[in-house]
């Protein structure tokens, strides 16, 4: 219900039946990608507006690359590159994108463009430009990181965030058609009953007159239908990969380059929203067209590697994202280096 909801169903139906032939194919695994690409349709496409952020959260490392807000002529042209390959894009990698002054403009490029679009925020600015959301007409879904909530440095701005994030949420049930994603992905099994999620959701649930999980039901991965197109996601928090870190683990599974890929500000693209440094250059979106990037053997490699299970690049060996996969049906299935698994990249500011 909830992947049907949020307009994933056709397009995993789709997916599935390619991935299917595929599997039952006795295409060498070398092609695969060759054959893959050519009736390929991403899910989403990461698209960072910008890179800079308004807050320093303990859970999301600072950017290493120069400070970069993307220019309406360029993200037009990105659109124009990217329109064969998806209709969904999504405005995140790192990077607060309600910061961007051009954020209407660029809601209104999607909406030419037939784009739908998906946000994710921290929510400190929706109160600055609810104007500008609840007007677009490509707007499809905002995730709003709750867990944003334990960074702010007071009790009064603690408060003035709820209250802002409150009354986005009532505004944009009652003007608009969109979906709200409240995230609270600061899980683990040990701390379900952190009192700063408990108190973030008690004051929802008497906000919207709706019942609030009980403790023991903040589990990580799990999802709640809290009222009508207002969900709570709940996961456990994960460590952004790192090229320097020691550990590394070639086998595993990601769906970087199946059902999605990422363009940073710089105009770099990348296998997933996981690559938020650039380290898997792909090639650059403004020197060379996109349909030769994510053609390139850099690309197949990628693809091709973790089709048999295999990590080529250094960072998919170090990310320990990947291992979510591991016990997936789906992944577990005839056709595991084909499927994917139809939840989105979890990833927050």
């Amino acid at each position: 219900m909830y992947a049907k909801l949020f307009g994933f169903l056709d397009l995993f139906s789709i997916f599935s039946q390619k991935a299917t032939l595929l599997a039952n194919s006795t295409i060498p695994t070398s092609d695969l990608y060759d054959n893959f690409i050519r009736m390929k349709k991403f899910k989403k496409v990461y698209i960072e507006i910008t890179n800079v952020c308004n807050l320093s959260c303990r859970f999301c490392p600072k950017s290493e690359r120069k400070s970069k807000f993307m220019s309406a002529g360029s993200f037009s042209a990105i659109l124009d590159q990217i329109k064969p390959f998806t209709d969904y894009i999504y405005f995140h990698v790192k990077g607060e994108p309600l910061l961007h002054p051009d954020l209407e403009t660029f809601l209104a490029l999607a909406e030419m463009k037939e784009f739908k679009v998906n946000i994710t925020t921290n929510g400190t600015l929706l109160k600055t430009v609810s104007k500008k959301l609840v007007t677009s007409k490509s707007l499809r879904q905002i995730n709003i990181s709750l867990h944003s909530f334990s960074e702010q440095p007071d009790t009064q701005n603690k408060n003035e965030y709820l209250t802002n994030v409150v009354d986005f949420i009532k505004e944009a049930m009652e003007k608009t058609g969109i979906y709200i994603s409240l995230r609270l992905w600061n899980l683990d099994y040990t701390n379900q009953k952190d009192k700063s999620n408990i108190e973030i959701l008690k004051i929802i649930g008497k906000e919207f007159d709706m019942e609030i999980p009980l403790p023991d039901e903040l589990v990580p991965g799990k999802n709640i239908k809290l009222t009508d197109r207002i969900f709570l996601h709940m996961e456990s928090e994960f460590v952004w990969p790192n090229i320097n870190e020691s550990l590394e683990e070639k086998a595993g599974f990601c769906l970087g380059l199946r059902d999605q890929v990422a363009i940073l500000a710089c105009g770099t693209v990348v296998p997933c929203c996981l690559d938020s440094e650039g380290v898997i250059d792909l090639g650059n979106i403004f020197e060379q067209p996109f349909n030769q990037i994510i053609s390139n053997d850099r690309a197949k490699a990628l693809y091709n590697g973790f089709s048999s299970s295999v990590a080529v690049e250094k960072l998919c060996q170090k990310c320990q994202y990947k291992n979510r996969f591991q016990t997936s049906p789906v992944l577990q299935s005839k056709s595991k280096h084909i499927l994917a698994d139809n939840s989105e990249c979890h990833v927050e500011n």
